[in-house]
């Protein structure tokens, strides 16, 4: 596959960082468990040598992973956007629903959303509902528990 990923600066950078402590942390610890665990004997039922094994399929795993997001990562650096307020990837958009709650998300890539952060995919019903809206727009979002409806509060590029 060679399509491009979307993903903001600050997630780039969060995935080269994870590349480098994988890399160096995560591995060379994983290598210097296995060889403790072949210094014991016999592997056959060596649980240590075989959890070490599992730890490393993992790390490598994730080491592709992020390598291969990293490889189609089309980096948008929000700051540098200039859409006349409608709202795009990586743009930041304050919500209010109908019962006058607010909330703040940020339009991201799949792999750096984070609920928690308040980071939301672009492939999420929400961000898929706002993408082209603008400040002061209704948006009626479809998603699996109902639909929702929220008026743009603000649509900020930080």
């Amino acid at each position: 596959m060679n399509d491009k990923i979307p993903m903001t600066v600050i997630g780039a950078q969060r995935l080269r960082d994870e590349l480098h402590r994988l890399k160096t942390v995560d591995r060379p610890t994983v290598i210097e468990a296995i060889a403790e665990a072949r210094a014991k004997g016999d592997l056959s039922e060596n649980a240590e040598y075989d959890a070490a094994k599992e730890q490393q399929a993992f790390i490598e795993g994730r080491i592709r992973e992020v390598e291969d997001y990293l490889a189609r990562a089309q980096v948008i650096d929000p700051k540098q956007l200039n859409t006349g307020g409608k709202i795009v990837f990586a743009a930041t958009v304050e919500l209010e629903d109908a019962e006058g709650n607010e909330v703040t998300y940020q339009i991201v890539g799949d792999a750096e959303a984070d609920l928690k952060e308040n980071k939301i995919s672009i492939s999420s019903p929400i961000a898929r509902a706002l993408i082209g809206k603008h400040e002061g727009d209704p948006v009626e979002v479809r998603a699996p528990g109902g639909t929702r409806e929220y008026t743009i509060l603000a649509v900020r590029y930080i």
